[in-house]
């Protein structure tokens, strides 16, 4: 495994701002969204959050959090149907009014007169699931070392250039999110990418206020296993279409962390840092994944590439060693193959902004 920068993103060098929330949330899935309750699921769980179980059964540990998330985006009429949706599509929603929204979460003031509970959702630390599965498999990794291009002969991949030699290898996986465009660009294999940058915040320790992953018309936060609460900066994170950041980062995070303190004013709060990352948005807000071959790449390249990443990534390395190891094609993949943009494939119908089923992050 190789962990370069640029032009990969290092596990160390931007970890929150692409998966600040890396929960299983699925709070508007659509039909094309994996996170939608499919895929011979018979437990009404989304396949990626089934997969996030099954990595923790082969790890022997607990390697998720599954507080559960309330959303209070919605409310009345709008509030409802979302549930009914949910429900129809069999994901686990609850409808929680004022007084046991209190219960759940005290310390918050402003308590909505109804939420909707999704008690299966949970949220990971990317980085350490990371490093834990690469210890897992006894992975040889080398960090810092750049990728500078994927080398190919007679129409197959041969192996990679990097700054301090070469690797020879008859299959290469590419899963370096902004990174990965610059990689295929000299295969002619097409990526357009979106640029969604974003910040997340994170405090200064306190003791255990939040119970819950939250998600509110004001902000979106929850709370780490250390006492930090987390937050975008972005008061709308799941629908922040912005392109480029002009403010200064240490005031966006002075607005979140205002914002954090009207939503919890018993509790003391200070931001303690904020980091700025590129989230990996594929130009029609949906996944890519699967071989190059089909779009005009090398035989033996692999591609993967989405956002959200950290919601996805289990269910993604499943379909990819299903795929790449056993050679079977794995059929929920087929909407997401990197030739749709070799065949003209539309970008997001705004012109670049994904739909709310790529999902959070």
């Amino acid at each position: 495994l190789m962990l370069s920068w640029p032009p990969a993103t290092t596990m160390e060098a931007s970890p929150w701002a692409i998966c600040w929330k890396p929960m299983a949330t699925a709070r508007r899935p659509e039909p094309q969204s994996w996170l939608s309750a499919q895929a011979g699921v018979s437990t009404g769980m989304p396949a990626a959050m089934e997969a996030w179980r099954r990595v923790e059964n082969a790890l022997g540990r607990e390697a998720v959090s599954w507080p559960g998330c309330l959303n209070w985006e919605l409310e009345g009429a709008a509030l409802a149907a979302e549930h009914d949706k949910m429900k129809t599509l069999g994901y686990p929603v609850e409808i929680v009014e004022k007084p046991a929204f209190m219960e759940m979460e005290p310390a918050l003031v402003d308590a909505p007169e109804a939420a909707l509970f999704y008690p299966s959702e949970g949220a990971v630390d990317g980085p350490a699931m990371a490093r834990a599965m690469l210890a897992s498999a006894e992975a040889r990794v080398m960090s810092g070392v750049r990728v500078a291009a994927i080398e190919e002969a007679a129409g197959r991949v041969t192996g990679v250039t990097l700054s301090v030699g070469r690797i020879p290898a008859d299959a290469v996986v590419v899963a370096a999110g902004m990174g990965a465009q610059a990689l295929l660009a000299p295969l002619g294999v097409p990526l357009p990418m979106m640029r969604r940058p974003g910040l997340l915040l994170r405090t200064r320790p306190v003791a255990p206020v939040i119970g819950h992953i939250l998600a509110s018309p004001r902000q979106e936060l929850r709370q780490d296993a250390a006492g930090r609460i987390l937050a975008p900066t972005a008061a709308s994170h799941q629908c922040d279409d912005t392109e480029t950041v002009v403010e200064r980062p240490d005031a966006l995070a002075d607005q979140a962390l205002a914002r954090l303190r009207r939503m919890l004013p018993g509790i003391a709060l200070d931001w303690e840092e904020v980091v700025l990352a590129e989230r990996p948005v594929p130009g029609d807000g949906r996944p890519v994944m699967g071989p190059v071959k089909a779009a005009g790449g090398p035989e033996g390249l692999y591609l993967a590439v989405m956002h959200s990443g950290a919601t996805l990534a289990a269910l993604a390395g499943e379909l990819a060693a299903q795929e790449i190891v056993a050679g079977d094609d794995a059929a929920l993949l087929a909407p997401y193959r990197v030739e749709r943009f070799a065949r003209g494939g539309d970008l997001a119908p705004d012109g670049g902004r994904p739909g709310r089923a790529g999902i959070p992050v």
